[in-house]
């Protein structure tokens, strides 16, 4: 007879679609520890189930625009940090696209957004990143800097979409036609993967920051006007980073 230890292995090395099988397998065996490893592998096929209910309603927008041959999510990250730049993302995922767990990038944890950008870049047709720095958000304003990111991340893309599904916003200087949805980083799979690939892109930038500008906690708050940001502002002065039209109420307080 096995020992428990080798059961749990097996439960826990074999693919989430064999895990019936294996169930089957160990059912008739009485001990405790065995019975346990079934109901949890029962919960996991149960949860697993449940997630891939909840995938096929975020790709209810796709479906309903399925004779465009490439449907493109956009989205972006980085409005209201006082430092850093603009960031958004252009995804366009295949039609048979079978990744699990996509949602608005602020519902996932950092590693399951590391994970998953992996992911996304490596299954999509294809994706485009857009960047507008601190001097342009000065120049033009946030909301034309993050339509300047948006339209560069499509003009990024190495195919040309048929249609856009953006997260509520309507692209200024954009031909293709556009659909906004309001919160669509929850609703649709395409612009959850937008959110997540801008997310984890910025994020990884900010880190890098924090490396060149040591002392305003950039790793940790991403430019974001934290507790921390604000006295260190205040103790140091803004960066070559930091957007001075965000920062001059806190600079001459």
């Amino acid at each position: 007879m096995e020992k428990i230890s080798e059961i749990k292995n097996i439960f826990n090395n074999v693919a989430i679609t064999d895990l019936h099988q294996v169930i089957e397998e160990f059912r008739t065996d009485d001990r405790a520890g065995v019975q346990n490893l079934i109901k949890a592998a029962e919960k996991k096929i149960a949860a697993y189930g449940k997630e891939k209910e909840r995938m096929y309603g975020m790709f209810a927008f796709e479906r309903e625009h399925g004779d465009a041959q490439y449907i493109c999510g956009i989205d972006e990250v980085g409005r209201g940090p006082l430092a850093g730049p603009v960031v958004a993302a252009a995804v366009i995922l295949p039609k048979d696209c079978d990744i699990l767990y996509l949602n608005d990038s602020k519902k996932l944890s950092a590693k399951k957004r590391e994970e998953l950008s992996v992911i996304i870049k490596e299954k999509a047709v294809s994706y485009g990143i857009g960047y507008t720095f601190q001097e342009r958000i000065d120049e033009i304003n946030i909301l034309n800097a993050t339509y300047e990111a948006m339209r560069d991340a499509i003009n990024n893309l190495s195919v040309k979409p048929d249609i856009l599904l953006n997260d509520a916003v309507t692209i200024p200087g954009v031909k293709i036609p556009q659909v906004p949805i309001i919160k669509g980083d929850a609703k649709s799979a395409s612009i959850a993967a937008a959110s997540i690939v801008a997310k984890v892109e910025r994020d990884h930038f900010m880190e890098k920051m924090d490396e060149r500008y040591p002392g305003y906690g950039f790793a940790g708050n991403k430019g974001y006007g934290s507790a921390e940001h604000i006295e260190a502002l205040k103790k140091l002065g803004p960066t070559e980073i930091h957007r001075r039209s965000f920062i001059s109420g806190i600079m001459n307080s």
